[in-house]
């Protein structure tokens, strides 16, 4: 139990990032005054947690749905993650989750909160794929709850790096921020392997059985 608890956490809080959103909010939000930033930042930690609860409680329905395997959908997220972990371990900024004509449109919105901070920034598709796989690996409504948790924990973590983004920036420096995203990126590139692997261990008995028939 304690081991899923650390490694959900882990994977929510590695795939979310927000670390990585503090250059972006600072620059969108250069003008504001001090409230109307703890607003913003206060909505997009709210609109994140909400968005990425909802994908966990409704995914195994949305698969079941569309007819998509639980393997084939782990291998799909264990992708989507490993290409973010990949730009997270170069120090570059996922396409993945906003583009430059979406952030450069963003600047000129008196209201970034929920877009682009929240969505797609903070609750991308990486994020939306993790907490849906982890529903998946989840054993009982405890383990659910603890995905839930995760969420929660990573929303409160996120409201306190965007309210002291400035000072986090004054402090690391762009130097100290691309070592935390090269570590976080290792971190979540071994957890993308790991989903991948599980996604695989559930698809192939289908594809032997497939062949051998």
């Amino acid at each position: 139990m304690l081991a899923f608890a650390l490694s959900a956490f882990s994977a929510v809080f590695s795939v979310v990032d927000p670390l990585g959103v503090v250059p972006v909010y600072l620059a969108m939000t250069a003008a504001d005054s001090r409230e109307h930033k703890r607003r913003t930042a206060v909505r997009a930690s709210i609109a994140m947690f909400v968005t990425l609860a909802v994908f966990a409680a409704s995914g195994r329905f949305i698969l079941s749905f569309f007819g998509i395997s639980l393997g084939a959908f782990r291998i799909a997220g264990g992708v989507l993650l490993l290409l973010l972990a990949i730009d997270m371990l170069r120090a570059q900024k996922s396409r993945q989750k906003s583009t430059p004509e979406e952030e450069a449109e963003a600047v000129e919105k008196p209201d970034v909160s929920i877009f682009p901070l929240a969505i797609p920034m903070l609750s991308g598709p990486g994020a939306v794929a993790t907490v849906m796989v982890l529903m998946t690996r989840a054993q009982g409504l405890l383990q659910s709850g603890i995905v839930f948790i995760a969420i929660g924990i990573t929303a409160v973590i996120t409201f306190i790096v965007l309210i002291g983004a400035t000072f986090a920036e004054k402090r690391l420096g762009r130097t100290g921020i691309n070592v935390l995203h090269r570590v976080m990126g290792l971190l979540l590139a071994a957890i993308a392997v790991q989903f991948i692997v599980d996604g695989a261990r559930d698809v192939l008995p289908g594809i032997q059985s497939a062949i051998h028939s």
